[in-house]
């Protein structure tokens, strides 16, 4: 049977096929939220609930308290995926029979789930008109590209190890000869505009292929993008509707953090610090009240994580492994790749244990390297206790992925739960959890 948060993520999926769509279905998620500019001063008020977004791929909304507060109660995910991005230049003719597209990868993707699907095309472009520059998103919203395999036959070494080429295996076709020229008019059609207003574009090939529930008790679930719309989808069903009480709520989706964070909108940028410091002014905060509330703030750093493969469990750390439909994945590294220590794991158990959510813990085989997350880059900016956890899931980088149907649920119950925890830090290291 499909749960109400199942179906709720594979309609989030589905309506986001790149980050700035992932914002834009979050904008929608948060119905009665007022929107705030960052170009404008803000005007903030005792239980108010808001959101602002940063090149509209980044989001962090927030809710005040009707009272005082102390500190940020904050979770953080990420609306990017590994994907290919087209280039400006787009059409590439191939001996006058073929016309490909120009694309690099964006990310660290598995190339061969690329392969002889039907992919679609989705982003944004600029207009131009009398009145300036306009941001439009687009979606072709129908298979509209192919990356084709070429044939054992001609490619005997493709099961041997092959190492695929970028710029060569992974140029999409767009058309036979007779759609040269089409490719920007396409573009500017499917968002009701002119060829010669489009000035601009951020566009990015997708797998259009929708959410699955499989398994004999329909244990599991496949779709497009789980890394890390998954999160994001919980951390906005957790956050919507709560009204915090001593502390604010916070929940950060930012972009880019699949190429590092190092961009206005990413992890590694102002956003969040200009957030939080421009919510402590509004609401009367000095300098010193402010950096008080930082030190007893508390984030989660939600990115998912990897379930012991079925086929290569010798790949899992034979005491860390975690499994999917087992609950929300604590995750550690001793270099810090992770930024949970014994503190931030110590809280969020707690928190878990008393809302009766499971938790694991996962670590990566001492001799095998592991990703980086939001976490340790968003604490260079805003110091506060973190702890970074995710789901258990296979498949992490491919154009189609699979995790746990039980654990959406768990993860939306132990973010609602940290969110409403009654948390203070009493001293360095000491906190009250009541």
């Amino acid at each position: 049977m499909y749960t109400e948060e199942i179906q709720g993520l594979f309609q989030f999926l589905k309506s986001s096929p790149t980050a700035f769509h992932a914002v834009d279905s979050a904008c929608r998620t948060l119905s009665g939220f007022t929107p705030l500019k960052e170009c404008e001063k803000w005007n903030l008020v005792p239980g108010g609930k808001y959101y602002v977004t940063r090149n509209r791929s980044s989001i962090i909304a927030f809710t005040l308290p009707e009272g005082d507060f102390d500190s940020f109660r904050m979770v953080a995910s990420h609306s990017d995926s590994p994907t290919f991005k087209i280039k400006e230049n787009a059409e590439i003719s191939v001996r006058d029979h073929y016309i490909q597209l120009d694309v690099e990868r964006y990310g660290g993707m598995i190339f061969s789930t690329w392969f002889d699907r039907p992919l679609s095309i989705a982003g944004r472009v600029i207009l131009r008109d009398a009145q300036g520059l306009h941001t439009r998103l687009v979606d072709l919203g129908r298979p509209a590209v192919m990356i084709p395999n070429v044939a054992i036959h001609m490619n005997r070494e493709v099961n041997s190890g092959y190492k695929y080429n970028a710029a060569v295996d992974m140029m999409p076709l767009w058309s036979d000869f007779a759609g040269k020229g089409s490719f920007r008019d396409k573009i500017a059609e499917a968002c009701g505009a002119k060829a010669e207003d489009v000035v601009g574009s951020d566009l990015f090939l997708y797998n259009p292929m929708e959410g699955c529930q499989w398994g004999v008790n329909g244990e599991f679930i496949s779709a497009p993008r789980l890394d890390d719309l998954e999160c994001a989808y919980s951390s906005l069903q957790a956050f919507r509707d709560l009204t915090p009480r001593g502390h604010v709520n916070l929940c950060c989706v930012f972009d880019n953090e699949e190429v590092g964070s190092g961009t206005k909108q990413g992890a590694d940028s102002t956003f969040l610090s200009d957030v939080l410091r421009r919510i402590a002014l509004a609401c009367g905060k000095d300098e010193a009240e402010t950096a008080a509330m930082l030190a007893g703030s508390f984030m989660l750093s939600a990115d998912n994580a990897h379930a012991t493969h079925p086929n290569h469990p010798e790949y899992a750390d034979s005491q860390n492994q975690v499994f999917m439909n087992e609950g929300i994945v604590i995750k550690f590294n001793a270099n810090q790749k992770y930024t949970t220590d014994g503190v931030s794991e110590a809280l969020f158990h707690a928190v878990c244990q008393k809302a009766g959510v499971p938790v694991q813990h996962f670590a990566n085989r001492s001799d095998l390297a592991g990703g980086s997350t939001l976490g340790n880059i968003s604490g260079s900016h805003v110091s506060v206790n973190t702890l970074d956890i995710g789901l258990a899931q296979l498949a992490m980088h491919s154009s189609y992925e699979t995790a746990g149907a039980k654990d959406v649920d768990y993860m939306i119950r132990g973010m609602r739960a940290f969110y409403e925890a009654d948390l203070t830090a009493v001293d360095d290291g000491e906190y009250r959890l009541n």
